[in-house]
This record gives structure tokens, C-alpha cells and sequence, in this order.
């Protein structure tokens, strides 16, 4: 009778730690397989500070999602000049546990859009792997218990913007991308032990979005884009097995993998092929700039000069050698970096090696791309917004644009889409304003436009048991129909 009961809790327990004895919940960024989708919860679409609120706590500050392992939401966070990964009760949002990360630095990161807890945690739903970019991975258990830690060097990012990967897990590995300045690599670790199982290096410095496994007829592979190209990666060797070239110079959105084919889409500014409205500003346009232009007229743009201006709060990320000072060539070397953008959205087939930007890309388009959020495949459509709360829509099969609508509230979007129970949830940086459209509706259908929570919202929402979980630049919501 013991042994019983114990097989019996053993179940219990590792049904927990899956959600309810299915699949992981939301195990990594944006969920499932990376998808951003929950194929059974029925979360509200009514959503505020005031509508339908199961619970709402405090956090520290951080931009990554949430996690959701067993009866825990998990993320990482930056409080006092020190990271930490940390857990909550899922069913009240009380604190359970944090646990301090091995940091002496922390990398240098944009004071406004960016955060050195950026990256989400992964979990196989009995250990937590946190990266960050100051000291490299740390596993805990379910318990904030220290398993390992594999130590990196901080991360040096192109313009200081500091980083914003997040670990894969699968197959008993954890994988990261560190696209930085210093050593550009993806590493794989073994999930068990934290010992090194290869490396290789790459030749993009600039990048932050995640990578995906993509099962393949020839065996699951890491599906990695950069600067440049987007490479797969055999998952157990760390083989290069095929590429596409020609990439945004800054990527920050992830691919999807959807009916064994992978879709990627997104853009950075500098695309001289690229019919738009955004055109960066030239070093004259700078220096003519009122107010923040050249004020004693030396040529030179010092820090005070452009105080008050579109320019301060990126003033310390373009002044690469931090002497105060902006001066013709620094600008211009990273407009030249920029004009070697190639914007784009595409559904690339497997099964390919080498390069493979010709031969298995089955349809490509230019219109409606994402610059920081990833696009989301839902019912039947590859669906994407932009700043300025444009929602593209392209049917999966065929390529065919189905809509391209202003159909947000205007303004920057960080946020990747997610969905469930038919529905999309798109959430803006400046205000938290949560709209929710109809997946699959062509055209496209407004379901509901929140009020603005009042806050930003920079971490993509994480969906679990009919519950949307939220963070905002302060506060932790779980919003739930009552």
C-alpha cells in the first residue's frame, strides 16, 4: 500500500510540474515550441486594472516573460544592481523564492529600452535555466536550489542596448545565442550537469532575438538568424547545416516553426531597398536638429548639446568610445552597419543544406514587418504588428497579404503577439493598452480594446489555465474571468 501512495504522489506531482499532466504550460519564451500560442486555455478578453483581476503584485524591474513550471511563475529581474531569478505562487502571486545571480558587472544595457534582465528563464518542468548577459546560465530547481552555473564573460552588445536572448531547451541540452561584439558564439550545454557539449562560433555581433528547435526530416536543429544570415544548427553537434542570407542588421524577433516549415519575420532600420517613411538621420541632419542640434557650431554633438532632445536617451549608445562626444565617423560607421539590413518575411521549407535563400524559400514578402516582436502563425495566418499598431496579416499557404490594418492604438509595440481560444492579445509598450483581434478573421476583427493599464509592457504575456499573465514595467497581473 506505501509504494502505492508513493507511485501515486509521483504522478500527482510530475502532472503538476506539467500543468494538469499535458504538455509544459508555457515552459520558455513565448510558450510551446516557442509558438506564443496555448491550444486550451480560455483566458478573458476583458482585461484592466480594475476588470477581471485574479491577483496583481509589485516585481523589480526586468523585461523578461513569464515562465510557468508546475504551481510557479517564474522570472528574472534586476533590483538594487543585483539580478535574480524568481518564483511565484501561481494561484495568489505570492513570492515563494528568489534566488541571486553570480554577478560581479553588469552589462551595459539602454537605461529606457532595455534591462540586463531581459531573457526569460526555460524550464523542462524540474529544472529553471536564467541567463543573463553579465554572467552567462545558472539551473535551479523547482525550489531555488542552485543545480550549476556556467560562467561567460559580460556581454558586450553593439551600441551598448545590452541583451535580449533567452535559453532554448530541448533534448537534454540548453542552448543560447550570444551574438555580441567580443566573441560571437551559440553554446550548448548539457541540461543535467552544466558541462560545456560544443560551441561555435559566429560571425553576427549583432543580435537579440531567440532561437527555435525545428524538427526536421534530418533530425531537430537550432534554427539561429543574425547579422547577415540566419543559420541551423544540428542540435546534438553544433553542425552548420544550412543558411539564408541576407538578415536585418539588428534582429530582434524570433522565427516560428508551424507544420514542419519555419517562418521568420522582421526588420531594422537602414534597408536601402525599402520603400518607407523612416529614414535615419544624417550626421547634418543631427547637427542642424533643434533642439539638439550643434549649438557651439564645432561640428561635434556633446552630450549637453543634446539634452532635451529625440537624441538623449540614445546619445551613450552611439558614442562608441565614451568621450561625451558624437562625431561624424561614429555615426556614420553604424549607418553604414544599418544599410546592410534585408527586411523581410518568409516560410522556408526543411530539408536543405548549405544555402539554401533560393532553393526552399517558398514565399517572401516585404510589407507589415515586426522590428521587435515576433509574429505569431494562428489559424491559418502569419500574423505581425509594427509600431504605430499596424497588424499584417499573410495567409500561411500561400503567401497571399490579407490584410494590413491600423488596427492598435498607435505607437512602439515590444511585446510578441499570443494567443488563445480563437483570439490574439497584443499588448503596447508606452501605455499597456491590451486589444485583442480575432485569429483567422479576413478582414480583420476587433474583439476588444482594453483600457490602458498605465504602464509599460515590454515582456511578452504568458497563458495558462484561462488565466493571462501579465507583467508591466512595475506590477505582476494574472487576469481571469470571475
Amino acid at each position: 500500500m506505501q509504494r502505492l501512495i508513493a507511485l501515486a504522489l509521483l504522478f500527482v506531482s510530475a502532472a503538476v510540474a506539467r500543468g494538469q499532466g499535458g504538455p509544459l504550460v508555457w515552459p520558455q519564451f513565448r510558450g510551446p515550441g516557442a509558438t506564443g500560442v496555448s491550444g486550451d486555455a480560455k483566458p478573458p478578453v476583458e482585461v484592466g486594472v480594475d476588470k477581471n483581476v485574479k491577483w496583481k503584485i509589485a516585481v523589480p524591474a526586468g523585461l523578461s516573460s513569464p515562465i510557468i513550471v508546475g504551481d510557479k511563475l517564474v522570472l528574472t529581474a534586476f533590483e538594487n544592481e543585483k539580478l535574480y531569478t524568481i518564483a511565484y505562487n501561481r494561484a495568489d502571486g505570492r513570492e515563494v523564492w528568489r534566488a541571486q545571480a553570480p554577478a560581479s558587472d553588469i552589462e551595459a544595457y539602454h537605461k529606457t529600452e532595455g534591462s540586463p534582465a531581459s531573457s526569460s528563464a526555460a524550464t523542462d518542468g524540474t529544472r529553471i535555466v536564467s541567463y543573463f548577459g553579465s554572467c552567462g546560465l545558472v539551473c535551479h530547481d523547482t525550489n531555488g536550489k542552485e543545480l550549476w552555473n556556467f560562467p561567460m564573460p559580460v556581454a558586450k552588445t553593439m551600441a551598448d542596448f545590452g541583451s535580449g536572448v533567452s535559453p532554448v531547451i530541448a533534448d537534454g541540452l540548453v542552448v543560447v545565442l550570444r551574438d555580441e561584439l567580443t566573441d560571437p558564439k551559440i553554446v550548448a550545454v548539457d541540461l543535467a550537469t552544466g558541462k560545456l557539449k560544443w560551441e561555435k562560433s559566429r560571425q553576427s555581433r549583432s543580435g537579440y532575438c531567440t532561437p527555435v528547435v525545428w524538427d526536421t526530416p534530418s533530425g531537430k536543429q537550432i534554427a539561429a538568424p543574425g547579422f547577415g544570415r540566419m543559420v541551423g544548427y544540428d542540435l546534438q553537434s553544433g553542425d552548420e547545416k544550412w543558411f539564408v542570407a541576407g538578415m536585418p542588421s539588428a534582429t530582434c524577433a524570433s522565427p516560428i516553426v508551424f507544420g514542419g516549415e519555419l517562418f521568420f519575420a522582421a526588420w531594422s532600420p537602414g534597408d536601402p531597398a525599402e520603400e518607407s517613411d523612416f529614414k535615419m538621420p544624417t550626421f547634418d541632419d543631427l547637427l542642424k536638429a533643434e533642439p539638439g542640434g550643434d549649438a557651439d557650431k564645432d561640428g561635434v554633438l556633446a552630450k549637453a548639446e543634446v539634452t532635451g532632445s529625440e537624441m538623449a536617451g540614445f546619445f551613450d549608445s552611439n558614442d562608441s568610445n565614451k568621450d561625451g562626444r558624437l562625431v561624424r565617423e561614429e555615426w556614420e560607421t553604424m549607418i553604414q552597419y544599418m544599410a546592410s539590413s534585408k527586411n523581410s518575411a518568409f516560410a522556408l521549407r526543411a530539408g536543405g543544406s548549405g544555402d539554401v535563400s533560393e532553393s526552399h524559400i517558398r514565399w517572401k514578402k516585404t510589407r507589415g514587418l515586426p522590428y521587435v516582436p515576433s509574429a505569431i502563425v494562428y489559424e491559418g495566418q502569419l500574423v505581425m504588428v509594427k509600431d504605430g499598431g499596424i497588424v499584417t496579416s499573410y495567409d500561411v499557404k500561400t503567401g497571399e497579404e490579407l490584410y494590413q490594418r491600423r488596427l492598435l492604438p498607435a505607437g512602439s509595440y515590444y511585446a510578441s503577439p499570443v494567443a488563445a481560444n480563437g483570439n490574439i492579445y497584443f499588448a503596447s509598450l508606452e501605455d499597456g493598452a491590451i486589444t485583442v483581434v480575432k485569429g483567422g478573421s479576413s478582414p480583420p476583427e476587433v474583439v476588444a480594446q482594453n483600457a490602458p493599464l498605465g504602464e509599460r509592457i515590454g515582456a511578452t504575456p504568458a497563458i495558462a489555465d484561462n488565466t493571462l499573465y501579465v507583467r508591466t514595467a512595475g506590477h505582476l497581473y494574472a487576469f481571469a474571468a470571475k
